[in-house]
């Protein structure tokens, strides 16, 4: 009794911890900078919205939310589809260096993005992709894609090699069989590995903002840049945080199930 008491205590205390900066990035959003920087209060002493209205009324601040959404959607939907059929090499064949082919995708994810800033920039530049959303998409693909193989590689060794030689034996082709049958027995894979593409591509500021400038430029980037003369704009950076955390947490409301399986099956 007293063990499961101190269990949820704990577990209480934990969950404030966590919610915490949160609430008081939230809290921050709803002041006005006078009151940030002069008084520290639990709650806003003068509610205000202004900070919430200039993000989705300056161009610079809502189109940095579309320009990561955009590239962190076109990075999610490659990566995917470029470690499908991948990973399905890797957990139904053994071939020559497989499993050193296998760490070596993996170091990939491995390395600081720092290593590649370089020659993404001087390649995009050269070839005229610099400032383009494909461009970030791209880059991040050389961290993403390991990490999806990884993912559901394991997912698709839990699946029995038999279900593939009785589809085959009932005249399957393989890209019927992949689609029809596989795919849907992995679906909690692919939710987990969109899932992780998405956090990655959605967080990484060094390559996104390294080879973005102003078409293409992400809300991250924007949020580095909120000095002014008159200092620091805290209250519309603090907005701009807490609208940041949303898309995050819609993808982890829709793929929270398959993410529990992830954790289940050692994988996540």
């Amino acid at each position: 009794m007293m063990r499961n008491q101190f269990s949820r205590f704990f577990l209480l205390a934990f969950l404030l911890a966590s919610l915490l900066p949160i609430y008081w990035m939230v809290n921050m959003s709803l002041k006005t900078n006078e009151e940030i920087i002069g008084v520290m209060t639990m709650w806003p002493a003068k509610l205000t919205f202004d900070n919430y209205l200039t993000i989705f009324t300056d161009e610079s601040w809502y189109g940095g939310y579309i320009n990561s959404i955009i590239y962190v959607g076109m990075n999610m939907v490659m990566s995917v589809s470029l470690a499908l059929p991948a990973a399905y090499a890797f957990s139904r064949y053994s071939f020559l260096g497989d499993k050193h082919l296998f760490f070596w995708l993996l170091t990939n994810r491995m390395t600081p993005p720092a290593v590649f800033l370089l020659p993404f920039f001087q390649l995009y530049s050269t070839i005229g992709l610099m400032d383009t959303h494909i461009a970030v998409a791209l880059a991040h693909l050389l961290f993403n894609v390991p990490l999806a193989v990884w993912i559901l590689e394991g997912f698709m060794s839990g699946i029995p090699k038999e279900i593939d030689e009785t589809a085959y034996i009932d005249g399957y082709t393989f890209p019927k069989f992949f689609v029809k049958i596989f795919l849907p027995l992995i679906k909690s894979g692919i939710g987990v590995t969109a899932f992780f593409c998405f956090m990655f591509s959605w967080v990484e500021l060094l390559l996104a903002r390294t080879l973005t400038s102003v078409n293409a430029k992400p809300i991250a980037a924007t949020m580095t840049r909120t000095v002014s003369a008159a200092g620091m704009d805290w209250g519309v950076l603090a907005a701009a945080g807490t609208l940041t955390i949303v898309p995050g947490a819609l993808v982890i409301w829709f793929v929270r199930h398959y993410i529990a399986k992830g954790f289940a099956m050692g994988r996540v």
